[in-house]
């Protein structure tokens, strides 16, 4: 671990450092990123603007350190579709349960991916490989499980796996992104799950669930 001008951090700068994320993600969850300033963060943090810059050179870079940081805890999402069945009853249980871990990601990680969704949508390509990093540890995952089904005849020959499991990925995203909004709509985060998973389900194996 290195500060911003080569130097390597001791354990204390290493604690300093680790405070300094821990108090901006806090911030991130009340205020919007633009309003989050470096004299704030090292305030909320106990220590001065410039101890933050000896480890980060703006609060963008703490931003990304962050992001980072999620996006390899995002790679545990893989293990939901790791050596998981589609068929028959198993199908629909790995469908609840990759809707669960998806949702559950997303929640807990609110925050800091609302930053990293702002700025992949404004080009920074920083913030889109984040994002494609933790939608790559479904997508792959998922495009692979709907070609073993083609390649069994269970699934029709004319189905583009990578298609599909784009689409599904892109929509769990957009899903996970708006959970509060679909309580405006009337509808129950115990009524979403279900019939997200219902979705997913038809959309990897073309056919209704068995329950």
């Amino acid at each position: 671990m290195r500060t911003v001008d080569g130097r390597v951090a001791g354990r204390r700068g290493q604690a300093t450092r680790q405070k300094l994320l821990d108090c901006l993600s806090e911030m991130l969850s009340s205020s919007p990123y633009r309003d989050v300033k470096v004299i704030d963060v090292a305030r909320k943090a106990g220590t001065s603007p410039a101890t933050f810059y000896q480890y980060f050179p703006d609060v963008e870079g703490a931003v990304l350190e962050i992001a980072e940081q999620m996006a390899t805890e995002g790679g545990q999402l893989t293990a939901l579709l790791e050596g998981r069945s589609w068929v028959g009853k198993a199908g629909w249980t790995t469908a609840q349960e990759l809707v669960e871990g998806f949702l559950e990601f997303w929640r807990k990680n609110d925050a800091i991916l609302r930053v990293v969704d702002l700025g992949a949508a404004e080009g920074d390509k920083r913030f889109y490989k984040i994002r494609m990093k933790i939608l790559n540890s479904v997508n792959n995952s998922l495009a692979d499980s709907v070609a073993e089904l083609q390649s069994k005849g269970k699934v029709d020959k004319d189905v583009n796996p990578a298609a599909v499991a784009g689409s599904l990925v892109a929509m769990l995203a957009a899903v996970a992104s708006h959970q509060k909004g679909f309580q405006t709509w009337g509808v129950k985060q115990a009524e979403l799950k279900p019939n997200l998973a219902l979705l997913v389900h038809l959309g990897v194996t073309g056919k209704k669930p068995t329950k």
